[in-house]
């Protein structure tokens, strides 16, 4: 199973038992996070690699490796995700740099390899 998988698999087995317990507040939370990644002013592209480099300075994994992934679906590039790590970076310095290794060889290994294949 990759990484993804186990995260994606782990993320929704968390969210049923979250939904369970929520209440009323929680979800109208969770309802706005949802609904403030949708197209609007913004492309849906660009709000993902806010929400990347946001959860990078953050230094959240889950967050990072989430937006990672909703980056790869709305057709981030490769370059143009290196752009989002170099603002990350900028911003959150060098202690980041363990947090953006891992965020790189998840998309090395699991996500860039469509676009590369796209490229041959």
């Amino acid at each position: 199973m990759s990484k993804i998988e186990k995260f994606q698999q782990e993320r929704t087995e968390y969210n049923e038992i979250l939904a369970k317990y929520a209440n009323s507040s929680q979800k109208r939370f969770y309802g706005l996070d949802a609904k403030t990644y949708e197209q609007g002013a913004l492309d849906k592209k660009t709000k993902e690699l806010l929400g990347f480099t946001a959860s990078l300075v953050l230094r959240c994994d889950d967050c990072i490796l989430y937006h990672l992934i909703e980056c790869h679906k709305a057709g981030v590039t490769s370059e143009e995700l290196a752009d989002a790590v170099s603002i990350g970076l900028l911003v959150g310095g060098s202690i980041t740099i363990p947090h953006v290794r891992r965020a790189m060889a998840v998309w090395d290994k699991e996500l860039a390899v469509v676009e590369n294949s796209a490229a041959a």
